[in-house]
């Protein structure tokens, strides 16, 4: 065999190593990989995806979700922010381990964390499921991050949640508007 088809066999078998290697992985443990995708039917303009992250998935689990509200959601200060919560976990939700924050969005090198609790009054409706949040000054539409903060135990079934949200403008005339919404994902086992 020439030195060209070693190579190349060699490069073939390691290509097909790193292609199979998560696939092989994910079969022996499911949850070793957690994918990114997310995939949503009858995608319309009317649904806006929103970022969030939560430090445990698991069912009944004490858990911290952050919802995210970047500065591409808002396009103008917010004077108030409704979040509309699904009944299941709507339940869990105290007014006292709700929480407005700036935030630092985690990745690879940071922790998701928050950076400065803004002081804000928090009502929630039981009767709607929602949780208003008054902060004591507007939300700018400046360059920050900031995170709804919910210090839940997580509903005792799995699934799909999908939270939505709603802004009043800070302008002369506050405007309701949609601001969008964030799908949380909570394994059954």
């Amino acid at each position: 065999m020439s030195k060209t088809n070693i190579k190349h066999n060699l490069l073939k078998n390691f290509l097909k190593c790193v292609v199979l290697t998560p696939f092989a992985i994910s079969f022996i443990n499911p949850n070793a990989l957690k994918s990114g995708i997310e995939f949503q039917w009858n995608n319309t303009e009317n649904f806006k995806k929103l970022n969030w992250h939560q430090r445990d998935n698991k069912k009944m689990a004490k858990n911290t979700v952050f919802l995210f509200l970047r500065k591409s959601d808002r396009k103008t200060g917010l004077l108030k922010v409704d979040v509309k919560a699904p009944k299941k976990f709507f339940s869990k939700i105290k007014e006292e381990k709700v929480n407005l924050c700036k935030a630092q969005i985690g990745g690879f090198s940071k922790r998701t964390r928050c950076l400065v609790n803004i002081p804000a009054e928090i009502e929630l409706d039981k009767a709607k499921n929602i949780i208003s949040i008054f902060p004591s000054s507007p939300i700018p539409s400046s360059k920050d991050n900031y995170a709804i903060v919910l210090k839940v135990t997580n509903p005792n079934r799995g699934g799909l949640y999908q939270f939505h949200s709603f802004g009043q403008s800070s302008g002369n005339i506050p405007v309701s508007f949609y601001l969008g919404s964030w799908t949380l994902k909570m394994q059954s086992q």
